[in-house]
């Protein structure tokens, strides 16, 4: 009996592709923490999987079951009582473009915790309508912000190049919106800052709730041959696209004089109050004026996550063609981690809306990084790892999926 083909994995994905037992994530995820140079050889961390096969972020919402959050809530009283200031200065920091996420964390730590955060936004690269209102909404809601619009045209060449050397339309975007808070924290004086949830509930690696400046993650300013933005270095960058070292600077990590200079711990909310994002929904409609897109995101069956970038959507579509995981598995998963529907609802919501085209504001997207719509569909074709994906009757079609009906399945 002749030996199956074993068909190329991009990416490091592993050759098999396997399924959650309890949600429907693939084993395909990559973590976010390597997911900036995701060639198609590099090497890469994915979603790991016990011996019941179930994943990283189910066993962590298993955790979650178990944590005493009136303990938890009180190790945050002391966090908060300690970096606390009563001359009327900032005394925390949240990032955020005013979605539900950041807006519920700014508000419960200014309005039941008695904090005073400065808000920092690093704002979409293409606004769409109802996000910046809900931005403004947030502000006007009791908040001091700082929004930092970075060189406009840089921003539209590494979007471009990010799409064209890695089919990763935010991977710069998410570098600098990493890297920005910390360093407007650093340069107000502010200690403490706080994201929302802890990537492990995603999967990613397992994290330690506070991380210091000084952690060695922010010290690769200093090695700038070994950074890459959108698929391309640093030299080449300034040498093939006339792109000066100063109009990169905002997407850079601190400086290591900064980090010995700092004292900024970065925390997770999420760690200390259980974080439900339904629940975080509704917080956040009922006293910041947040509002739902006016209508279903494309490519999954809600309207109120990751609504404020015209090209959210069009991310979700490039990880289903690398990854075979599309918006829709991403909030099913989730959902189902929090009892809001079952496995075979989640199934049934990722076959009917994973891999949908995002075609309501691609026009808008092409135009911006001047990309005409056929090129972007070849590279998708270039980007398709051979192990997820083939053709039948000349379409393409994913090996396998979580419902089973794959072309290999």
């Amino acid at each position: 009996m002749s030996k199956q083909k074993v068909l190329e994995a991009y990416y490091g994905l592993p050759n098999e592709v396997k399924y959650c037992t309890k949600c429907v994530m693939s084993n395909q995820r990559p973590t976010s923490a390597v997911e900036f140079k995701h060639t198609k050889n590099s090497k890469k961390t994915t979603m790991q999987f016990d011996e019941n096969g179930v994943c990283d972020a189910c066993r962590t919402a298993e955790i979650k079951e178990g944590i005493d959050w009136v303990m938890r809530e009180e190790e945050l009283v002391k966090l908060l009582d300690r970096y606390r200031k009563n001359d009327g200065s900032y005394d925390c920091l949240v990032p955020g473009s005013g979605g539900k996420d950041s807006a519920y964390q700014a508000h419960v730590l200014k309005y039941k915790y008695g904090m005073n955060p400065l808000t920092v936004t690093w704002p979409p690269i293409l606004y769409t309508d109802y996000g910046l209102k809900n931005w403004k909404n947030w502000l006007d809601s009791g908040f001091d912000n700082i929004s930092f619009y970075r060189n406009g045209k840089v921003m539209k060449l590494l979007t471009k190049l990010s799409i064209e050397n890695l089919l990763h339309p935010f991977q710069t975007f998410i570098l600098g919106q990493k890297n920005l808070a910390p360093k407007i924290a650093a340069k107000y004086g502010i200690n403490l800052v706080f994201y929302g949830e802890n990537e492990a509930e995603y999967g990613n690696p397992l994290a330690d709730n506070a991380t210091s400046l000084r952690d060695k993650s922010y010290y690769s300013f200093e090695n700038l041959d070994e950074i890459y933005l959108g698929g391309v270095t640093v030299k080449d960058l300034m040498e093939k696209y006339n792109v000066r070292l100063s109009d990169l600077m905002s997407f850079f990590p601190p400086k290591v004089e900064e980090l010995k200079k700092s004292n900024v711990e970065v925390h997770y909310l999420g760690y200390y109050l259980k974080w439900t994002p339904q629940e975080v929904y509704y917080y956040a409609v009922e006293n910041t004026g947040f509002k739902a897109r006016p209508h279903r995101t494309q490519g999954t069956y809600s309207k109120y996550s990751g609504i404020d970038d015209k090209i959210d959507d069009l991310h979700f579509y490039t990880t289903f063609i690398k990854f075979g995981i599309g918006r829709a598995t991403y909030d099913a998963s989730q959902e189902i981690r929090n009892k809001h529907i079952t496995r075979e609802e989640g199934v049934a919501l990722v076959n009917r809306f994973d891999g949908e085209f995002p075609d309501r504001y691609f026009d808008d997207i092409m135009k911006y990084i001047d990309m005409k719509p056929e090129d972007f569909h070849n590279l998708c074709d270039k980007f398709r790892s051979p192990h997820l994906w083939g053709k039948k009757n000349g379409e393409w079609k994913l090996r396998h999926n979580v419902k089973g009906t794959g072309l290999d399945d």
